[in-house]
């Protein structure tokens, strides 16, 4: 039996995401999560095969769920599901540990295929994705979009100066220094080459990576 734990905000969602699952004698809905708080303490309280997260919730973000979960239960697997651009989104989540990401229009059987394929240990990527990381092991893709070369540290904390916090917020979220934020935060720039937090907010709105 694949134990499940579903993280979203809005209750229609999480209650469309456990019909798909209610005639399924392999799966099981064993908890459920609002907030991503919420989440967290589900993961340290009990054991889950998948969690599936949404990306967008209303204290953290999907991509600190799955990071602080990993944390906690290394063996269990993370599905982000979410209504933003997979194709802006799903490279930099699967280098952050997740098991794949399905778009939330997606049929009910691409879900269960992905759950099945994270139980068991796989990644589970659509065709379109999985041909852009074939294209990234030939080498540097022209048309990749620029965040996709950011680290997953650097894209967390991307994420986050792009919803317009500070690096002192950040540092307190993510128990760093702010120092040490700062420093990501320069790397980031030079990456992408951006001069300032305005650049990358903007970005960000233009690749739907944000609302």
């Amino acid at each position: 039996m694949i134990r499940l734990l579903i993280v979203d905000d809005h209750d229609v969602v999480r209650m469309g995401l456990k019909q798909v699952f209610s005639g399924r004698v392999d799966m099981e809905v064993a908890g459920e999560a609002r907030t991503g708080e919420e989440a967290i303490a589900a993961v340290r309280s009990t054991p889950y095969d998948v969690a599936l997260v949404d990306l967008s919730l209303s204290d953290m973000s999907g991509v600190d769920v799955l990071s602080r979960s990993k944390a906690i239960r290394p063996e269990m697997a993370v599905l982000i599901v979410s209504g933003y651009p997979e194709d802006q989104y799903a490279i930099n989540l699967l280098k952050a540990g997740a098991s794949g990401f399905v778009a939330k229009d997606a049929p009910s059987e691409n879900l269960v295929s992905a759950v099945v394929a994270a139980a068991q240990g796989r990644r589970y990527v659509s065709p379109r994705i999985a041909d852009k990381l074939a294209q990234g092991l030939a080498g540097p893709a022209a048309d990749q979009p620029a965040h996709t070369q950011l680290s997953e540290r650097e894209f967390q904390i991307f994420c986050k100066l792009a919803a317009g916090q500070s690096v002192s917020e950040i540092a307190r979220e993510l128990f760093l220094s702010v120092k040490t934020v700062s420093t990501y935060r320069s790397r980031i720039l030079e990456k992408m080459t951006f001069k300032s937090n305005a650049d990358i907010t903007y970005y960000a709105v233009k690749n739907q990576l944000i609302a």
